[in-house]
């Protein structure tokens, strides 16, 4: 089974910057179109950066310009910088597959921007 393991979440202040990790066992990251979602208390989750099998990236208008999708392929990780953080980021962070049934979500990584 799919195992999703998160770090890199914390609190920051606005204007800072964090780096998540999210490290898949059991699957090969790179054959997958792959997401980054957010879900912040009481909304729904949703995608904020999405990368293809073919590296072509996309992003929400909230955060486009700030946040970078990238893969890092030896250790079998999908990455997100955060830069410019505002409160507004301020959620649960996870990362999933795109298309098909999804794996177990996992737990997460909270991501707090507060002065």
């Amino acid at each position: 089974q799919v195992q999703l393991v998160y770090s890199g979440g914390g609190l920051v202040q606005p204007g800072g910057s964090l780096t998540l990790s999210c490290a898949a066992s059991g699957t090969n990251f790179s054959t997958y179109a792959m997401a980054w979602y957010r879900q912040a208390p009481g909304q729904q989750r949703d995608a904020v950066a999405t990368i293809t099998s073919g590296e072509k990236e996309n992003y929400s208008a909230s955060v486009k310009g700030r946040f970078t999708i990238s893969r890092d392929t030896a250790k079998n990780r999908l990455i997100l910088q955060m830069n410019n953080l505002k409160p507004e980021d301020t959620a649960v962070y996870y990362c999933n597959k795109i298309l098909g049934a999804q794996w177990p979500w996992g737990q997460g990584t909270q991501v707090t921007v507060s002065a």
